[in-house]
């Protein structure tokens, strides 16, 4: 592979999972590319955007309703371990 003058190794592989997502139409494969750039290069300006891209991904395969209800019950989750640990210190 030849590689682009100053292009990062970040941005390569946000434009590979781009391709994937847009391109290929391959959301399975993007979504994993995406993930990668989020753990491997978290303080890159590709992170930014693979984290909305990732997101792009998940509304366009998770149903409104289902992301709504897995939000209220991580967030009822969250409040009653708060509660919890408010109750005990």
């Amino acid at each position: 592979m030849k590689k682009e003058i100053g292009k990062t190794e970040s941005s390569r592989q946000y434009a590979a999972a781009y391709e994937l997502h847009y391109g290929s139409e391959n959301l399975l494969e993007a979504f994993a590319h995406y993930q990668n750039i989020l753990r491997e290069y978290p303080n890159s300006k590709e992170s930014g955007y693979a984290c909305s891209q990732r997101q792009n991904v998940i509304n366009g395969m998770v149903p409104k309703e289902e992301r709504l209800k897995s939000q209220v019950k991580l967030a009822t989750a969250i409040f009653e371990k708060e509660t919890y640990f408010r109750a005990t210190i």
